[in-house]
């Protein structure tokens, strides 16, 4: 028993001295957020799901004052569930990435679509946001009492299922009552409080999960006409492109700005249409999970929430892959102007250095010629002065004609002046070469 109660104490003692990670709380405390409610059979439930527009503030608010009214502590500022007793029932609170729900379990009426009486959601209550949707729940043995409350249903959209395996069966016809509710109708076949509670909830977050998914289909309804012109826009450029007679600055401008509207586009959709893939997934698998058997002659949950709900997740997904394809297709237009407007500035540019390489010839023939005219015009001074020195010697008695050696300087003269000018041209070429 000593080293029982030693191997307890030191197991504790270990563990507390380890630092533990700042998230392990709130990884552990995962599972059990939110626990579903034990119902005892009768009960109703009345649900409501409000937007959070202001980050759950005024949300918490009214919380914390219904809280307070009867005698409850208030729900912590990061609280995601809080509960409290309300009258003959309960209030159950959820908060949720973009909405929260409110759910009073409490008697049922006498008749099943009767208002439920003795809920919160009267007068008094404050929403804390827009409400998206609202569920009317009851759960009733199933017996002829209880069957009878099918006959409330719209058969034109009525759904009626076995559910949880047998232990149920339970009926919408996803239509709204009276007061805008949602009404589910599940029948008892032997469901303990755990599993009632279970089924109840998910029924519930079935239709809240369907609605927030249908979010994104009112959006691909606005944003198609702006796709649709941006894909005729797009299809301009490439016949203009085509012809090759527009500017192509003007036409990479009008790429520049079709792209950024497409993207501009996805961008305002991207969260909404997100969300309505990942609240699509979850109604599938809260269909799933209350493990639906189909009744001869009756439609599912299942079958008509597909049918109902396809055809708006296709409408999304087309409006993504639509404005996706945009994008890739604008970019390849533009690298295509692109490469356009490269091979017109190579063109330019050859053109640019064939007319300096002209340029640069003709200067140098005329450089060339001005350095003969200029060898022959010094050698011209040259030869003038070199006469005045043979017209000396020839006063002096020299026995040559200055004529004769002036004749005979000039050679020598052009020849010389000719060495100088080249011998000073090569200097400054080579002095440019070395630089």
């Amino acid at each position: 028993m000593g080293c029982g109660m030693g191997e307890v104490t030191l197991r504790k003692a270990s563990l507390e001295r380890f630092p533990a990670d700042p998230r392990r709380a709130s990884v552990l405390g995962e599972l059990h957020a939110r626990p579903f409610p034990l119902i005892e059979l009768p009960s109703a439930l009345v649900v409501l799901a409000f937007m959070n527009e202001d980050h759950g503030e005024s949300d918490l608010a009214i919380l914390s004052e219904m809280s307070v009214k009867r005698g409850v502590p208030p729900p912590a500022k990061d609280a995601r569930t809080h509960s409290f007793a309300f009258g003959k029932g309960r209030l159950r609170w959820e908060r949720h990435t973009e909405f929260c729900t409110y759910s009073y379990e409490g008697p049922p009426p006498a008749r099943f679509g009767d208002p439920v009486e003795g809920h919160p959601f009267g007068a008094e209550f404050e929403p804390p946001g827009p409400l998206i949707a609202g569920v009317h729940l009851e759960l009733r043995p199933h017996d002829e009492a209880g069957r009878a409350g099918l006959e409330v249903f719209d058969r034109t959209s009525f759904c009626f299922s076995v559910m949880e395996a047998g232990l149920a069966h339970a009926a919408t016809d996803f239509r709204q009552d009276g007061d805008g509710l949602t009404r589910i109708l599940v029948l008892d076949d032997g469901l303990p409080p755990a599993r009632a509670g279970a089924l109840a909830m998910r029924l519930v977050e079935i239709e809240i999960y369907r609605t927030l998914a249908l979010l994104g289909l009112p959006l691909a309804h606005s944003v198609g006409p702006q796709v649709q012109a941006l894909e005729g826009r797009l299809m301009g450029i490439t016949q203009e492109m085509k012809g090759g007679t527009e500017d192509s600055r003007l036409l990479l401008q009008e790429i520049t700005l079709a792209a950024a509207e497409v993207e501009a586009s996805a961008a305002s959709v991207l969260y909404r249409f997100g969300a309505s893939r990942a609240y699509d997934e979850i109604v599938r698998e809260r269909l799933v999970a209350v493990a639906e058997q189909p009744i001869a002659g009756q439609e599912s949950w299942t079958a008509f929430l597909k049918r109902r709900m396809a055809p708006a997740m296709r409408t999304c997904r087309a409006i993504e892959e639509r404005q996706a394809n945009l994008s890739e297709k604008l970019s390849r237009a533009a690298n295509l102007l692109r490469t356009r407007i490269d091979v017109e500035l190579e063109h330019q540019n050859r053109d640019l250095l064939a007319s300096m390489d002209r340029r640069a010839r003709l200067q140098l023939r005329l450089q060339q010629t001005v350095e003969g005219l200029s060898v022959a015009a010094i050698g011209y001074y040259v030869v003038g002065l070199f006469g005045y020195v043979a017209k000396g010697l020839e006063h002096e008695g020299l026995p040559v004609s200055s004529t004769m050696l002036t004749a005979l300087f000039v050679p020598v003269a052009l020849v010389g002046v000719w060495w100088v000018v080249e011998r000073i041209r090569k200097h400054h070429v080579g002095g440019e070469d070395g630089h």
